[in-house]
């Protein structure tokens, strides 16, 4: 890359910077969403709306399974900018449908799935510019502002819904949508470097490392890289769950007001940005990557109970704030994972973390769905967002539980974590051959990897 390998596209070098604001853009216009999601939603869909928001949620991660591991590898061949642009135009393709039609919207959703693997290109560019020491750091610097584009954005899409109603703040989140876009073409450069990849788009890959199955048949063959996708499938699957109901969840048996639930999501989110900067390069430097990603799971384990057994306002506040200490696990195993890869292997690898990641997608809130219907938890109304919310007495089923699903959460965490203490520490590198100084020798990041 410092001998011009890299064409000179965008502004200034590739950096993670550029990827950061890809990030922020994306999930700022999504955030904005997040009231007038939950009241189209239910307009659509009046009955078992849980239900129906972990069908759609399904079809889409299921497609995001299916679509990942291909995208990353295309990205391995033809670079990443092309794929930034693909998967951010179609990721953010239903959001004017939202207000035109909301059937189409709802479909536009779940087909988006195909290309809504966002995460995965973005961690192949950073592992692009970065190398092994800095790589946690800026994994979480990527994580810390998805977090942050979800502080203030819900909050101010409810102030602007109540106030000028939801058509206003689809123009916005659209407006921020095309602005994420043109960034990608102005401003973003290609990162990898042209020696490792193909020069035409005519010369095919090898689609075996592409179909997602074969990419899980393959990581059965290596006992550390199956190790760290379980844990990331039992950890991200109830995370997955309570992203897209937790909301709900609040207002209906919490009861909390919709100016409260902004006031959490802030707070939540600020935390989160501190947890996965500072607080994770601290762990990361004195810890190493496997027992930072213990101690996240740890912190998710108590969140969840803590969410499952409470049923106080101040116990929610108490439980976010550790779900927010928690949000380091991700950072800490997308770091864990790209040191079992080559460099010209990060969209493979990151494609098929992500992949699992977009499986939880569509499991996770099916599965709470379900679970809060078996309950007799479900969505009975849908008053406006001022005030607080008058709720009937719960059911003697929930007297005990509030909150099922996150119990059964907690419990697949345990598993994970338990899963976690047999990933094997990465051994001292002295055994291997010391690397070149080169900067154009692209020596493994693990050396004695099996990978």
């Amino acid at each position: 890359m410092k001998d011009g390998a890299v064409p000179q596209q965008g502004i200034g070098r590739p950096s993670v910077y550029h990827a950061v604001v890809v990030i922020f853009l994306e999930f700022f216009a999504w955030g904005l969403l997040t009231t007038p999601m939950l009241t189209v939603l239910h307009e659509t869909f009046p009955q078992h709306t849980f239900l129906m928001n972990g069908l759609i949620q399904g079809v889409k991660g299921l497609l995001s399974f299916m679509s990942a591991p291909l995208i990353g590898a295309l990205s391995d061949v033809w670079g990443r900018r092309s794929f930034l642009l693909i998967t951010v135009f179609f990721t953010c393709a239903p959001i004017p449908l939202m207000r035109l039609s909301p059937w189409w919207y709802f479909a536009m959703i779940s087909m988006s799935g195909a290309f809504s693997v966002t995460f995965s290109v973005i961690f192949a560019y950073v592992a692009d510019v970065t190398d092994e020491r800095e790589r946690s750091t800026a994994y979480g610097l990527v994580s810390a502002t998805f977090a942050a584009s979800l502080v203030t954005s819900p909050a101010i899409g409810a102030y602007l819904s109540a106030w000028y109603g939801d058509n206003l703040v689809v123009l916005l989140a659209t407006l921020i949508a095309l602005a994420d876009i043109c960034f990608i073409l102005l401003a973003v450069p290609e990162s990898l470097p042209e020696k490792m990849r193909l020069n035409t788009w005519g010369t095919p890959i090898s689609w075996e490392q592409a179909d997602p199955f074969a990419s899980l048949r393959k990581v059965g063959q290596d006992s550390t890289v199956l190790l760290i996708c379980i844990t990331v499938f039992l950890s991200y699957l109830p995370e997955a769950g309570q992203y897209s109901s937790f909301f709900l969840y609040l207002r209906q048996v919490v009861n909390f007001s919709s100016t409260t639930i902004a006031v959490f999501i802030g707070v939540v989110g600020i935390l989160s940005i501190v947890a996965q900067t500072l607080f994770l390069t601290l762990l990361m430097r004195y810890l190493g990557n496997k027992n930072t990603v213990l101690l996240g799971l740890g912190f998710q384990i108590l969140q969840l109970a803590w969410y499952g057994f409470g049923s106080e306002p101040w116990m929610m506040w108490a439980a976010g704030a550790v779900a927010a200490v928690s949000s380091i696990t991700f950072p800490a195993v997308s770091a864990l994972v790209s040191q079992s890869a080559d460099p010209d292997k990060q969209g493979v690898v990151q494609g098929m973390i992500t992949g699992i990641r977009g499986l939880c997608n569509g499991l996770g809130p099916a599965l709470y769905g379900f679970i809060f219907f078996l309950f007799n938890v479900e969505l009975n109304t849908m008053d406006p967002i001022q005030g607080e919310y008058n709720i009937d007495p719960l059911d003697n089923d929930l007297t005990l539980i509030p909150g099922p699903p996150f119990l059964l959460g907690a419990c697949t965490v345990v598993i994970a974590f338990l899963v976690a203490l047999f990933i094997p520490e990465k051994t001292s590198c002295s055994s291997s051959t010391p690397p070149t100084a080169s900067d154009e020798d692209f020596e493994p990041l693990l050396h004695d990897s099996i990978v």
